[in-house]
């Protein structure tokens, strides 16, 4: 019998739009979407940062941090992640110490070096001069870690004198920064800088153990983080019964394979669309889909609780943050996500439920 405590649950939402959807109304689903986790107890909601991409309308996490924290009362809202390189420090830390204004002990600023796009766009978006300088990430995280502070920055001058910078004018409280990456040199970062820090393993689970002990071992305490914080991202599809959510899964694995193989990309498909076109991957494109399919976590609410209670307790971690990946039915509306809805409220049931109780629906 698992005597392991369930873990916390939070939401990663990349905003998907679906074939025939247009960006008001996927971002219509997100929001509904928010509500629903803040009602059920989530911890927390992030949105990551993707640019011209046409199944992605999660380009500007400010923006759509705003728009929850308003429609929300209770629930953690943050970036999972701003990419640094394509903005300036400056106006990140403004953007967020507003939204701290805004929704006090409710903010996240995840913060990642990674572009969120293909090149044509990272030169658009890195048009600012030194601060699209990726050597200088480091610099950068701890300026913004500074400027949203109350007690701000201050500027030496090589000449003597100092200048204060404050990314608003009198903050009492400041947003939780953390550290996003997938590489050795993300996690040895939040450890030396004394940051929460978590692995991508939504987007790749190559090398999260060895992320997360280094992070772990390296981690330098400070006065307000005693201690390393982490969390864990994976990619999950629940529904009433398991063929369901193999089903509405398919769409994701296909743009999943899609994006590895370098071919054209589209909104995400309907259900009936890729099954449809179930035959259109074979060889590369089949191991693609095989290889995501068995890092998710796919099917009935109990067997994915069940699944994300065993990674939590594998990895020793108290919080799962969840990437609804289950996809649309045509008849479905354009504003509302019943897939996603329904993945984050069978799972929440599950989880609440304790830990040696059956597993069914197959």
């Amino acid at each position: 019998m698992s005597t392991s405590p369930a873990p916390a649950l939070s939401v990663l939402d990349l905003v998907p739009v679906r074939t025939g959807q247009t960006s008001s109304q996927a971002i219509a689903a997100s929001l509904a979407l928010a509500a629903t986790a803040d009602r059920l107890g989530y911890r927390r909601y992030w949105f990551a940062e993707h640019h011209n991409m046409p199944a992605v309308a999660s380009t500007t996490p400010p923006v759509l941090v705003a728009a929850t924290a308003a429609r929300t009362t209770r629930i953690r809202v943050g970036s999972g992640g701003v990419m640094l390189p394509n903005h300036s420090p400056l106006v990140v830390a403004e953007q967020f110490a507003a939204l701290e204004a805004l929704a006090p002990g409710r903010i996240d600023l995840g913060l990642g070096r990674a572009p969120g796009s293909d090149p044509v766009i990272t030169q658009l978006l890195r048009q600012s001069g030194t601060t699209s300088d990726v050597e200088r990430f480091p610099d950068h995280v701890r300026d913004i870690a500074a400027l949203v502070s109350p007690e701000g920055a201050s500027l030496r001058f090589t000449s003597g004198g100092t200048y204060d910078v404050h990314a608003t004018p009198a903050a009492t409280s400041a947003p939780e920064v953390w550290l996003l990456g997938s590489s050795d040199y993300s996690a040895q970062l939040a450890a030396s800088f004394g940051l929460p820090y978590v692995f991508a393993n939504h987007f790749s689970g190559q090398g999260l153990e060895r992320a997360l002990e280094l992070y772990r071992t390296q981690f330098q305490p400070t006065e307000t983080r005693p201690a390393p914080r982490t969390f864990l991202t994976v990619n999950v599809a629940a529904a009433p019964t398991h063929d369901e959510a193999e089903a509405r899964a398919v769409p994701y694995l296909r743009s999943m394979a899609r994006l590895r193989m370098n071919k054209p990309l589209g909104p995400s498909e309907t259900v009936e669309q890729a099954l449809a076109g179930a035959d259109e991957f074979d060889g590369l494109g089949a191991q693609i889909m095989a290889g995501a399919r068995a890092a998710w976590f796919v099917g009935t609410g109990e067997e994915v609780a069940a699944e994300v209670r065993a990674f939590a307790a594998k990895h020793d971690v108290d919080e799962v943050m969840l990437s609804p990946i289950a996809g649309a039915y045509e008849a479905e509306p354009m504003d509302a996500a019943p897939g996603r809805t329904q993945t984050l409220e069978l799972v929440a049931a599950a989880l609440a439920q304790p830990a040696d109780a059956p597993v069914t629906g197959r």
